[in-house]
């Protein structure tokens, strides 16, 4: 279990932007998103409530929970699908999530006023400079496959999100119950999430078969599985395999959305792509 559990949740986490690319033709994002996390809320409440664990008790606490789960499954999962609902591939979403320790280390030097390594800035020059090569060939196409600038800081602006939301997740809401503590989080991203579909959503629901399939794998497999997944993970010494392959996730998620989608990538988006994964393997050092 030990040798196969990280190989699991890394594939199970690079399944989860294929998800987001197909769901786009049948459902508008926002609205599926905030009915997948109302219905994974639903699920940790029953949890908690059979195992009658304590639940985040006073204003703060609580408030700290609904921030966490706004910022990482919210404001990061929203604007992330939007973006592939917008044309950009599966493989390239994943890639820019790849770079949230970059965005870290960002953060602890512009707010936190941290001194970082030589190595650490070059690995932040080859992430980024890895990803303009990747989105360059898209961002001045000229045909159907063109994706817009706002697209693709949209898009960036998620990883963000989910990078504040994660060290807001460090602090002692660690040592929350998982059930109860994901019952409030996700009430967080609903909320945020209802927002955004009014504001920005489309009525669309098409109600087919597949749909249908994807909420229950977004639901089950996703968030429940994936996440109990990685607390068993990180609660047992495994964090640094599976840190390890995480970097795995963004050509993993590249191979399945051309095996599924047809997304295909050019020469230059290749080395792109090897050249990102290397300074962000360079930075988690």
């Amino acid at each position: 279990m030990h040798t196969f559990a990280p190989l699991l949740f890394v594939l199970i986490w690079s399944s989860g932007f294929l998800v987001g690319r197909g769901v786009a033709a049948h459902a508008d994002p926002f609205w599926f998103l905030a009915l997948r996390f109302a219905l994974v809320c639903v699920v940790f409440t029953a949890a908690a409530w059979w195992a009658r664990v304590e639940w985040p008790k006073g204003a703060r606490r609580v408030g700290l929970h609904l921030l966490a789960g706004s910022l990482m499954s919210g404001f990061y999962l929203g604007p992330s699908w939007w973006a592939m609902s917008q044309g950009m591939p599966a493989g390239i979403m994943a890639l820019i999530g790849a770079l949230q320790p970059l965005f870290t280390a960002l953060i602890a030097v512009v707010v936190l006023h941290k001194r970082l390594s030589g190595s650490t800035w070059i690995g932040l020059a080859l992430g980024f400079g890895g990803v303009a090569l990747v989105l360059w060939p898209r961002l001045a196409a000229a045909d159907a496959s063109a994706l817009s600038l706002p697209v693709a800081l949209i898009a960036a602006g998620s990883i963000l999100s989910l990078t504040v939301g994660s060290m807001v997740q460090k602090s002692p809401l660690a040592a929350s119950d998982l059930r109860s503590a994901g019952a409030v989080q996700n009430i967080g991203a609903v909320l945020v999430l209802i927002v955004m579909a009014l504001l920005f959503g489309k009525p669309h629901w098409d109600n087919s078969p597949l749909l249908w399939g994807y909420l229950a794998y977004a639901v089950l497999v996703l968030s429940v599985a994936g996440t109990t997944l990685l607390i068993w993970l990180m609660r047992r010494g495994e964090a640094t395999r599976t840190t390890a392959l995480l970097l795995a996730v963004p050509p993993l998620s590249a191979l399945q959305g051309w095996f599924i989608f047809g997304e295909t990538m050019e020469a230059i988006q290749i080395v792109g792509f090897l050249v990102a994964i290397a300074g962000v393997a360079l930075a988690r050092r």
